[in-house]
């Protein structure tokens, strides 16, 4: 039986019971949260308010005022996060140890950005022209720095895997996803989904879907929506077709790899009686699976059916998701490819009311630099990057957009602090698996020019600030307004909360 999203206010740990009352603002609060102080305090005795779906907004209505204890004003609406499948080696871009010994510190020099005395990689110039723009925490850490395990932690900001963990599948019993939370707490806005995932689910080469990506035990039908967009072939990786390639042999296009917008009108010969036969069926078919699974109360078929009616009838929802008819100028800002196309269509679902876009920006673990590593990331995959997520800061601070969009950008995890070889396999040295690693955040309130956090000599371990992905969760779930006392509840009524730990502080 699925999870129902029933949520509730509850205590957390780091707040005192007490500290739910809400007496000084009720006349602000929905008539369904004006709750009374001993009503509150009862609620958080016995650990359990019912409150449904509908009372999510009001509860963060209540966040954004600072009337619920533990929440603060949420300083985005959106959240837009880049993720680095593979493990973006911090030595090489945003943590650069240059007085390390020759072992370690790399081939790359590091070059000044707009903020005195910051420096990042000398081949991401267009990032460090606006470094007034984003931040960085350093100190990120985890202690699976494996694929599989570091995607479940960093997608699902948890710092712990589930038990009965399988690193060749997902499974029900998995952490859910931070696209999944959002799609289900964020409501639906402009008729496009809360939560968008793109341009392709993460699958390995040899074809297991990695974990970590979905809705897990708050069943299937909180699944985020899934955009394929990528054909790529098992052979290659990169921002196709600009800067695809190979690992062990460099660069590769090939033929079978492709990117188009899926196919969201009409058929030409649906007219408005079959289409409403269709949604009939729709409606008698659903209604059953409705009452199978128990899920009424949660609404989740109305919101399924209207997804579907706005994705196939409203020519402005589907605009959102295409690039075929963008201005060319944009196309190049942005790079013509894979990361460039992602990227532009992540700012235009944000702008049409999409809350949460995922953007995994290369397939099949394309940063898994385990060797060849440097001209890897200097001719194939810092280029389209660096132009992509310059091109997308620009575009939301035109459009006004960037202070209310949390960007991120992060890996499952970080590279090793010493340069390895494995003739076998590539002809250069590359960097191994590591835990530690830098995550570059920008908008929705961040301070640019700030890092946070710091890691050793050698960039091996956090040796100020350590934060985990629990803290980068909470970082997120703030800035969509989330409010920390929140949990949702299993089939068998037992509370989760969607916090566990604090927002990185420093930030804002």
């Amino acid at each position: 039986m699925p999870a129902e999203l029933k949520f509730t206010c509850l205590p957390t740990p780091r707040v005192a019971m007490s500290a739910l009352a809400m007496p000084n603002h009720q006349a602000s609060a929905p008539q369904h949260l004006r709750l009374s102080r001993r009503t509150a305090i009862q609620a958080g005795a016995v650990g359990l308010l019912g409150l449904g779906m509908n009372h999510v907004a009001g509860l963060r209505a209540l966040a954004a005022t600072g009337d619920i204890a533990g929440t603060s004003t949420p300083r985005a609406k959106n959240v837009i996060y880049i993720f680095l499948s593979g493990g973006l080696g911090q030595h090489d871009s945003f943590d650069m140890k240059p007085d390390a010994p020759d072992g370690i510190r790399g081939e790359f020099n590091p070059a000044a950005t707009r903020t005195p005395g910051l420096q990042i990689c000398e081949h991401l110039p267009m990032l460090a022209e606006r470094s007034e723009m984003w931040s960085l925490v350093r100190s990120m850490h985890h202690e699976q720095p494996e694929h599989s395990a570091g995607h479940l932690l960093m997608l699902t900001g948890r710092n712990k895997l589930p038990v009965g963990f399988d690193a060749s599948k997902p499974k029900p019993s998995d952490w859910p996803s931070m696209a999944a939370v959002a799609n289900a707490v964020c409501p639906p806005k402009n008729n496009v989904p809360p939560s968008v995932v793109l341009p392709e689910v993460l699958i390995h080469r040899e074809g297991r879907v990695i974990p970590g990506q979905f809705a897990g035990e708050m069943g299937p039908h909180r699944n985020p929506m899934f955009i394929s967009y990528a054909r790529f072939s098992s052979t290659a990786y990169g921002a196709w077709p600009e800067y695809g390639f190979h690992h062990a042999t460099g660069k590769l296009n090939p033929k079978d790899m492709t990117f188009e917008a899926p196919n969201l009108t009409l058929q030409a010969d649906m007219d408005p009686r079959r289409f409403d036969r269709r949604l009939q069926l729709l409606d008698s078919v659903g209604q059953q699976a409705l009452a199978l699974e128990q899920a009424a109360a949660s609404g989740a078929f109305d919101r399924e059916r209207q997804k579907a009616i706005s994705l196939l009838a409203d020519k402005k929802t589907q605009a959102a998701f295409r690039i075929d008819n963008a201005d060319p100028k944009v196309l190049d800002r942005y790079g013509r490819n894979t990361f460039g196309w992602s990227l532009l269509i992540a700012r235009q679902l944000v702008e049409s009311g999409v809350r949460f876009v995922q953007v995994n920006l290369g397939n099949d673990e394309t940063w898994d630099t385990h060797g060849n590593n440097f001209p890897t990331l200097k001719d194939f995959l810092f280029p389209p990057t660096d132009r992509a997520v310059s091109a997308l800061l620009d575009d939301l601070r035109d459009r006004g957009l960037l202070e209310d969009t949390l960007l991120v950008m992060a890996g499952e995890m970080g590279r090793t602090p010493k340069i390895s070889h494995l003739p076998a396999h590539y002809e250069k040295p590359g960097r191994d698996h590591w835990g530690t690693q830098t995550v570059w955040l920008a908008g929705g309130g961040i301070q640019g020019g700030r890092v946070i956090g710091a890691t050793d000599k050698i960039g091996a371990l956090p040796s100020a600030s350590p934060q985990t992905p629990e803290n980068l969760a909470a970082t997120i779930y703030s800035a969509l307004g989330i409010p920390r006392e929140l949990a949702w509840h299993d089939h068998t009524n037992r509370p989760h909360f969607v916090y566990h730990a604090d927002p990185i502080p420093g930030l804002t």
